[in-house]
C-alpha cells in the first residue's frame, strides 16, 4: 500500500509538470504597434490590464481631426494589427441600421411611426403594428432573439460549447417568418427591452421598401457616402475580409466568425476597421453623416441612459456620451461621442474581453463613472475551470477507491478524467483564475489513473447482475465524453 501512494505521488508530480508545458496560454496584449505613435502610448495606458486581450485598433476624434493606432497581434501567428485591420464590429452595426431609419425618414420615404406591415407588407402577424421608431429604440415588445424553441435554444447552447456560429442558417426569411410568429409583448412594449430581432426586421424592412437587399441599401445610403469602403457584411466564409483580425476568448482559444444575413442589421456578418469607424464617429459629432439625427436621445431607459435610433446616450456623472458596443464570439467593439468636448473613439478588439472601459479613459471620462459592466457574470467562465479542473481527477480517485468495482467502469472513469481538463483547458476563462490550477488538475487526474491501473488486474471486467446494462450505460457515457471534447477541440 505505502509503494503504492508513492508511485501515485510521484506520477502526479511528474503529469504535474508536464501539464505545465500544456496549460492555457491566455491572450495578451501584445508589444507591436502601428499607425499614430501619440495613440498607442494612450491606448495603452488606457488598457489597466493587457491580460485577456490581443490585438487593438483604436481611433480618436478630435477637433474633426481622426487619428488611428492598432495596437498587439491581430492572430496567433503575431501579425501586426493595423488601423486598416477588419475586425467583427457586432452590435455596433445597430447604429448603422438607426441612422438608415433616420436618413430614410429625411429623404421621406419613411415615417418613424409608419407600421412595420406599411414598411414590409409580407409580414402578417401582430407585430406589423409595430412602428419603425419602436423597432430602432428596442421598445417594440419583440423578444431579444427569434422563437425557435427546443431546437434554437439546443443550437445556440452547441454553438457556445462548440466556438462555432450561432447564427448560420438564419437569412432573411427566417427573420420575416419570426416577425410573423412573435406576438409583442404589451407589457413591455413602449419600453427598452434590448433585442436583436428588432433591429433585424427593421433593417430588412427598410431594404424591403427600397426593393433591395440590406447589405445594399446600407453601402449606398451610408457607407459609399461616408468612404466607409472597407465595411462589408460576411454572408459566409468567403466574404471574409482578407487580412482580418482572427477572434478569440480571452483564455486564448480561437473562435469561428460568425457570419450570415438574418441578424446583419443587428450584428451577425458585418466587419469594419478603426479608420472606417472613426469616419462614421466623426461625420456624426458633426451631424454631417447620413442619418446623424438617430443620435437624438428620444427615449428613456433608465435614469443615466436613454435611446435614440440605435444609439444609447448615458450620463456618466456631468459628463454625456453617446455610444453603441458590439459582442460576438470573440471580438468586442465600442464606439463612443461627446459633443461637449468635440471627442470620439473607436475601441476595437479581438478576445471577448470588453473594451468599453478603454474607449471610456481614451475620452477622459472619470474611472469611477465610467466602469463598464462585463457581457456576461465573469464567474461562469471562472466555474468552469475550476471546476473541470477537478471534477474529473477527484471523481476518478474516488471511483478508484471504491471496493466494489469493474474495469468497464473504472475506463469512463478515466476517460471523463481527461475529458475534464481538456474542457476546463478550452472553455474555462483563465484570464480570470491562476493558470498554475490546470497542472495541478492533471496531476490529480493522473493520480487517479494511476491508482486505477494498480487496481486493474484484480478487478472483474463487469460486475453487474444485468451486463449488458451496465455496458450500455458505460458506452454511452464514453460517446458523451468523445463528443464533448471534440466540440471544443478546433
Amino acid at each position: 500500500m505505502r509503494r503504492t501512494t508513492v508511485i501515485t505521488v510521484v506520477v502526479a508530480l511528474i503529469a504535474g509538470l508536464a501539464g505545465i508545458a500544456l496549460m492555457p496560454r491566455v491572450a495578451r496584449l501584445g508589444a507591436q504597434a502601428t499607425g499614430d505613435a501619440d495613440l498607442v502610448s494612450a491606448a495603452r495606458a488606457a488598457v489597466r490590464d493587457p491580460s485577456g486581450h490581443r490585438g487593438l485598433a483604436v481611433a480618436l476624434v478630435e477637433n474633426g481631426r481622426i487619428r488611428t493606432a492598432g495596437l498587439g497581434d491581430r492572430d496567433r501567428s503575431g501579425k501586426p494589427v493595423e488601423p486598416g485591420t477588419s475586425f467583427e464590429i457586432g452590435s455596433v452595426t445597430k447604429v448603422l441600421t438607426g441612422m438608415l431609419l433616420a436618413d430614410q425618414v429625411a429623404a421621406g420615404v419613411v415615417r418613424p411611426d409608419d407600421p412595420l406591415g406599411t414598411t414590409w407588407p409580407t409580414v402578417t402577424g401582430s407585430a406589423r403594428d409595430v412602428t419603425l421608431a419602436e423597432l430602432a429604440s428596442h421598445r417594440a415588445g419583440l423578444p431579444r432573439l427569434a422563437p425557435d424553441g427546443i431546437l434554437g435554444w439546443a443550437r445556440i447552447l452547441w454553438s457556445n460549447v462548440s466556438g462555432g456560429n450561432a447564427y448560420a442558417g438564419q437569412d432573411v426569411d427566417a427573420i420575416r417568418s419570426a416577425a410573423d410568429r412573435v406576438t409583442p409583448d404589451d407589457d413591455e412594449r413602449g419600453e427598452v427591452h434590448y433585442s436583436n430581432l428588432g433591429p433585424s426586421v427593421l433593417g430588412h424592412a427598410l431594404a424591403a421598401k427600397a426593393g433591395v437587399a440590406y447589405a445594399d441599401l446600407l453601402r449606398a445610403r451610408l457607407l459609399q457616402p461616408l468612404g466607409m469602403n472597407a465595411t462589408v457584411i460576411a454572408t459566409d466564409a468567403d466574404d471574409l475580409p482578407a487580412g482580418r483580425a482572427h477572434g478569440g476568448r480571452a483564455a486564448g482559444r480561437a473562435l469561428d466568425p460568425w457570419s450570415g444575413v438574418g441578424y446583419a442589421p443587428a450584428g451577425v456578418g458585418p466587419w469594419s476597421t478603426a479608420e472606417d469607424l472613426g469616419r462614421l464617429a466623426a461625420a456624426t459629432l458633426a451631424r454631417t453623416a447620413p442619418g446623424a439625427d438617430a443620435t437624438t436621445a428620444r427615449f428613456r431607459e433608465d435614469g443615466d441612459t436613454r435611446i435614440g435610433y440605435g444609439w444609447f446616450t448615458t450620463r456618466h456623472g456631468d459628463r454625456e456620451v453617446v455610444w453603441h458596443n458590439g459582442a460576438t464570439g470573440g471580438f468586442r467593439s465600442y464606439v463612443g461621442l461627446e459633443r461637449a468636448t468635440g471627442r470620439a473613439v473607436v475601441v476595437l478588439g479581438n478576445t471577448d474581453r470588453g473594451v468599453e472601459p478603454i474607449g471610456l479613459r481614451l475620452l477622459g471620462v472619470p474611472e469611477e463613472a465610467g466602469a463598464a459592466a462585463p457581457a456576461a457574470p465573469v464567474w461562469i467562465g471562472a466555474g468552469l475551470a475550476v471546476a473541470f479542473t477537478f471534477l474529473g481527477g477527484l471523481s476518478l480517485l474516488g471511483t478508484a477507491r471504491r471496493r466494489e468495482l469493474d474495469r468497464v467502469t473504472l475506463v469512463a472513469a478515466v476517460v471523463w478524467a481527461f475529458a475534464y481538463l481538456g474542457l476546463a483547458h478550452r472553455m474555462g476563462d483563465w484570464s480570470m483564475v491562476p493558470v498554475w490550477l490546470w497542472p495541478l488538475g492533471a496531476g490529480l487526474s493522473a493520480a487517479g489513473a494511476t491508482l486505477a491501473v494498480t487496481r486493474w488486474s484484480a478487478l472483474p471486467v463487469v460486475d453487474a447482475q444485468v451486463p449488458w446494462r451496465r455496458l450500455l450505460s458505460v458506452a454511452s457515457s464514453l460517446f458523451a465524453a468523445v463528443l464533448a471534447v471534440a466540440a471544443v477541440s478546433n
